[in-house]
């Protein structure tokens, strides 16, 4: 079979369990298979595929069809400018947190030798992209889970910016370590009875842990916004992503922790997404 057949065969499949991007996950998943890049197989589409290959490819296939993430699927997701490993117990990075990284610059722009603290660091996606942007910056990342400071030390390393930066296993309420320019933190948002109605790849797939955010989806935001304000400088910035109705409880609640709101900014949906804050 050749590259073209095998895309649309594994298309097909992918289209009759009802999976959205059916051609793009189909030749993602060929590229893995016969470890070439995208561009490669859509050079080459008269190309053989050796049969060992092909069958790893419709195994990848059927991993997809029954919701499996192509991220947990080919262990790697584009992030920024970058290339992150991921694993099954840390989230996907999205494309909607890269507008932290563009926010995080802009503050930055005329800053030098920042730390900064990422608080549920994950795969390390944003703390090491900025870290990748800004040479004399140095942060550290905490996560409540261990697998997580094990993937984001790969990912430093990866990128060559290990000596710049620090991961540590703790929650945000015994977390005491330093004074940080900039905080940033993604946490858990969504309330506990709407975690039943993400998709399937999501809820059947991603640590539930990384998304639940009590029953009012404000659980770990409090937290977040309660440390923070502790661990902060004084005039430090603290960028903090929210769910789409969160705004107004979340600008009230850094008010009393002593920050000014600067900012509210959208997703690529055109929701509230992220609040910018400065510490008085």
């Amino acid at each position: 079979m050749n590259i073209y057949t095998a895309i649309k065969e594994g298309k097909d499949n992918l289209k009759k369990n009802f999976i959205k991007h059916a051609i793009l996950d189909s030749e993602i998943l060929l590229s893995k298979a016969i470890n070439k890049n995208r561009k490669y197989i859509l050079l080459h589409p008269n190309e053989k595929i050796d049969p060992i290959n092909l069958k790893y490819f419709f195994k990848l296939i059927s991993d997809r069809s029954k919701g499996k993430p192509v991220a947990y699927i080919t262990e790697t997701k584009d992030f920024w400018k970058y290339q992150f490993n991921v694993q099954k117990g840390t989230m996907i990075p999205r494309p909607d947190t890269e507008l932290i990284i563009e926010e995080a610059l802009k503050i930055t722009k005329n800053k030098s030798n920042i730390r900064v603290l990422e608080i549920g660091v994950g795969s390390g996606c944003i703390l090491l992209s900025l870290l990748s942007e800004k040479k004399n910056f140095s942060g550290i990342g905490i996560d409540i889970s261990k697998e997580c400071i094990k993937l984001s030390e790969i990912n430093a390393s990866r990128l060559k910016i290990a000596n710049r930066v620090k991961f540590l296993k703790s929650d945000i309420d015994n977390f005491n370590y330093g004074k940080y320019d900039l905080i940033i933190s993604n946490p858990p948002y969504i309330k506990k009875i709407d975690l039943n109605y993400l998709e399937k790849d999501i809820i059947s797939f991603e640590p539930k842990k990384a998304l639940d955010g009590g029953l009012d989806g404000m659980t770990q935001i409090k937290k977040v916004i309660k440390k923070s304000a502790e661990l902060i400088k004084r005039k430090g910035k603290f960028i903090l992503e929210i769910g789409y109705d969160q705004k107004e409880r979340t600008k009230k609640l850094l008010n009393e922790k002593g920050f000014f709101v600067d900012k509210v900014f959208k997703d690529l949906a055109k929701n509230d997404r992220c609040v910018v804050s400065t510490k008085i």
